[in-house]
């Protein structure tokens, strides 16, 4: 397979200037590029700008996709949204990193499988958009994104167990959030992208407690708004005439969230080998399952074949004499078609006298068939492949 590697940009709080733009272009002449986005593909060579650097200047979500295996999602967060004291827990060597740079944090999850086959093909262009809603659950309040990014870390050591020390075995787990059993859209695509494993994903679950449905009434978000001060009332709006409207409406947000969200009790917290070791159980569980509900289902296959079988051989014996006469009638039109309906036939034919014990009998009369069109090839040849 021929080199692939895909690029995708998105500025979301706040476009790109011309200048901005300009300066972005400069590292890419063949990338699109807009006021709010970076796409780029390469089927040979390296881009030349730096994610890292881009990330921390002008952009807000970045995706990128390697047909080697690398899979990578960056997302950049002013630190008023997401504190990076928080975020620090969720941190996993590099696989899962987070720097601040001015008033931002920026996440950084990476995942490898070099095992893994390339699969998105024309597809990659939509997998940000199925993602980058993590962003706005974030700053939000919803840390389901930052556990899944350590989860996907740690669950790599199932695919490559060179990727931890022994000692990560007691690293603990960071604090559950809830609503791990019912992840978003969004939510769900980040776990897929970053190849998280259901059966993980599913012990992890086990501790998270139920979410509360939380709806952001507008009616409540207005009554916030008209609470504020004047002042911060024009200040507020004068970023949205900047620009920033998106980021002006997650600051209201997550402060709407941080007053209304209830306290949670944290569930005891488990090591990497109790999480890895429960999700290799549930897993072999769950193929055992697999395994039985299949033969069940081919054993009732089985006897239902074995009933529709009986029933047409009770048919075949209540008028035996008409079948054979069947059977010669249907080699006399010396046609391929008809040859393989009497062998059909004769082969029931077999099963009935198997039954009544009278295979004897049975077996004379095939042999009067073969002796009787010995010049026909081709339905001796059928005759032969059916043992008959």
């Amino acid at each position: 397979m021929s080199e692939y590697q895909y690029y995708e940009f998105l500025a979301i709080d706040r476009p790109l200037d011309d200048d901005e733009q300009a300066e972005v272009r400069s590292l890419s002449t063949r990338a699109r590029i807009t006021a709010t986005s970076f796409v780029n593909e390469y089927h040979w060579g390296d881009f030349r700008g730096d994610p890292n650097r881009l990330m921390e200047r002008y952009y807000d979500a970045h995706l990128y996709v390697a047909n080697w295996g690398t899979h990578r999602v960056m997302l950049r967060l002013p630190c008023c949204l997401l504190d990076p004291n928080v975020v620090e827990d969720y941190v996993v060597d590099d696989q899962a990193s987070a720097w601040v740079t001015d008033e931002f944090i920026v996440l950084d999850v990476t995942c490898e499988d070099e095992a893994g086959e390339f699969a998105f093909d024309d597809d990659v262009e939509v997998l940000l958009a199925a993602i980058v809603g993590v962003r706005a659950e974030l700053a939000a309040g919803d840390l389901r994104p930052l556990y899944l990014a350590w989860l996907a870390a740690y669950g790599a050591w199932e695919r490559d167990e060179d990727v931890f020390d022994r000692e990560a075995n007691d690293d603990l787990e960071p604090p559950v959030p809830p609503g791990l059993g019912t992840l978003t859209t969004a939510q769900r695509a980040l776990a897929d992208f970053l190849r998280v494993d259901d059966d993980l994903l599913a012990t992890a679950a086990q501790t998270s407690p139920p979410l509360e449905q939380i709806a952001d009434d507008p009616g409540d978000l207005a009554a916030q708004v008209a609470g504020l001060p004047l002042v911060e009332k024009d200040r507020l709006l004068a970023r949205v005439v900047q620009g920033e409207a998106a980021r002006v409406r997650m600051e209201l947000v997550h402060r709407f969230r941080s007053d209304t969200t209830p306290t949670i009790p944290a569930p005891a917290r488990r090591t990497v080998a109790d999480l890895l070791d429960d999700a290799a159980r549930r897993r072999n569980d769950r193929h055992r399952r697999l395994i039985a509900e299949r033969a069940e289902e081919e054993a009732r296959q089985e006897q239902a074949r074995a009933l529709t079988r009986d029933r047409r051989l009770d048919e075949l014996a209540d008028d035996e004499d008409a079948a054979w006469s069947r059977v010669d009638t249907l080699i006399a039109t010396r046609k391929p078609a008809e040859y393989d309906t009497a062998v059909t036939l004769l082969t029931d034919l077999r099963a009935l006298a198997e039954r009544e014990a009278r295979y004897d009998t049975f077996t004379l009369r095939t042999m009067e068939i073969r002796q009787t069109h010995a010049r026909k090839p081709s339905l001796i040849e059928r005759l032969t492949r059916a043992g008959l």
